[in-house]
């Protein structure tokens, strides 16, 4: 599955000049999000002192304008303090981009493990059960989630190495006892309730990879005699066989849907904790005059691209659980292809 792709001349290029391309433009949007998340603290500044205008309305509504669709930034040479409009066009039109190419990108790995399977199935003597699957459906499946689950691994390493500076510089404003004698204590929270959410995330669903095998080896014997009915439909494709083939279907997937309630129950509870918790964290020094709101605003932005980063594998565990599940049956298609190899003659 790997080497098919990254370790062969013939797909060199892509593997490794459109991997390359697609981080760059990734790091470009996340200094964008960065260059964001400093505006969001000044531009939330001038709402909380939007009163001080209150004699002269006019200024304070042409500040308010430029921060929000000024070109002066870009007339100026790029010099002084871009407005929304100035970072977010460039960083969607950035994003669609690097969408597009990405599942490029997913289609030519698709490619050149289907074509790396393809010569070895045909050379084996041996029938192996659910090649066509193997090659068709799992390759295509693994190749759409590697596609996207790589994008966002990749983002959120780059997010956690422009952000962690600006999350562990705005620390300082904390005014909570405890926390504020812990230098970085931001950045510390973040990770300490992620990692602890990931270890929960573990236990609550690590009945759900197993489950997930077994659910697409019964829904394969559920096709195969559909497929067989095709052909012979006096011998295959009778409806009492398909109703037993089924009720092994509906039985793995009431089994399945039952963990993945508790699954589910966990993470929305978990990501609404974390609503808050930036807030809980920095809220008391709004009152105490140790922040602004800008700074608050600040503080959530990054605080979630952190965690958010930090958090991906507990978000994304039902697509890893299924990703999981096609390595398998794809690693033991690849072994059984090895082992029925026709050896090569001497």
């Amino acid at each position: 599955m790997i080497k098919a792709f990254y370790a062969t001349r013939q797909w060199a290029l892509w593997a490794y000049g459109g991997g390359l391309l697609l981080m760059s433009s990734l790091w470009l949007q996340v200094q964008m999000t960065v260059a964001l998340n400093t505006w969001y603290g000044q531009f939330y500044d001038l709402l909380q002192n939007a009163a001080s205008y209150k004699d002269n309305p006019n200024e304070g509504i042409t500040l308010f304008l430029s921060k929000l669709i000024s070109l002066s930034y870009v007339r100026a040479g790029f010099d002084g303090e871009p407005s929304f409009v100035v970072i977010a066009f460039p960083y969607i039109l950035l994003a669609i981009f690097t969408a597009w190419f990405t599942r490029i990108y997913g289609l030519r790995w698709r490619e050149a493990i289907t074509f790396n399977y393809v010569p070895r199935w045909r050379s084996v003597e041996q029938e192996i059960e659910g090649a066509s699957q193997r090659i068709q459906e799992d390759c295509n499946r693994f190749a759409r989630i590697v596609e996207s689950l790589g994008l966002q691994i990749v983002r959120a390493i780059m997010t956690l190495i422009a952000f962690i500076p600006v999350l562990y510089g705005l620390s300082d404003k904390v005014d909570v006892p405890v926390l504020r004698d812990i230098e970085g204590s931001l950045v510390w929270g973040a990770l300490i309730v992620s990692l602890g959410g990931l270890v929960i995330s573990w236990f609550v669903g690590w009945k759900l990879p197993g489950l997930e095998y077994n659910n697409q080896k019964v829904e394969a014997a559920f096709r195969k005699d559909l497929v067989l009915g095709e052909d012979d439909k006096a011998h295959h494709a009778d409806p009492i066989a398909l109703r037993g083939f089924f009720g092994g279907i509906r039985f793995n997937y009431h089994r399945l849907y039952l963990h993945y309630g508790y699954f589910d129950a966990w993470v929305s509870t978990y990501d609404q904790f974390m609503v808050i918790a930036p807030y809980l964290i920095m809220g008391p020094g709004l009152f105490t005059g140790a922040l602004t709101l800008g700074v608050m605003v600040q503080v959530s932005n990054a605080f979630g691209k952190v965690h958010g980063s930090f958090s991906l594998f507990l978000h994304n565990w039902t697509t890893i659980t299924e990703l999981r599940s096609i390595w398998k049956r794809l690693h033991e298609f690849e072994n059984n292809l090895d082992r029925y190899a026709v050896p090569a003659p001497v």
